[in-house]
């Protein structure tokens, strides 16, 4: 559970070698479920820190996870939500995805988009849980990408 001790930052240049190295830790689980690493183990996180909004959650001072978004027409597109190993099972990806939301509430975005693997059966349960929608699925490296997307209110 939360305890208040939290607290999220833009990354910087610096932060791309703990950014990869929360990610694989976060997606190693995914390994055996689709026989090969899942597409963010093997992303270019100095290029994503550089050209992407990725905001790193901090819990009682280490780094729990991190949400990678990229502005596009209309939307926001979640490309990353990681939350390190010690840290799953807290709320902390419904806290990272929650504030995603917000950021695209507060940029006049009209949707927040995301994709996933469907073999990713807990992620996707949560995603709908929290109110996306699936869009469409589609075939993606031997599996089936599902795309996801969630209306967001204006805020005033």
């Amino acid at each position: 559970m939360r305890n208040g001790h939290e607290k999220l930052v833009r990354a910087t240049m610096g932060d791309a070698d703990a950014v990869r190295s929360l990610v694989r830790s976060a997606y190693a689980k995914w390994i055996p479920v689709i026989g090969r690493e899942p597409k963010p183990m093997g992303a270019d996180y100095e290029h994503a820190v550089q050209h992407h909004l990725v905001d790193l959650l901090y819990a009682d001072g280490e780094l729990a996870g991190l949400i990678e978004m990229i502005r596009e027409t209309g939307c926001l597109l979640i490309e990353n939500v990681a939350v390190a190993p010690a840290f799953q099972g807290r709320g902390y990806g419904r806290l990272l995805l929650t504030h995603a939301e917000a950021l695209a509430g507060s940029l006049g975005l009209r949707e927040i988009r995301l994709y996933t693997n469907k073999m990713f059966a807990e992620n996707i349960a949560l995603y709908l849980k929290l109110g996306y929608a699936i869009d469409r699925e589609e075939p993606f490296l031997g599996g089936i990408a599902v795309h996801m997307r969630k209306p967001i209110p204006r805020y005033a």
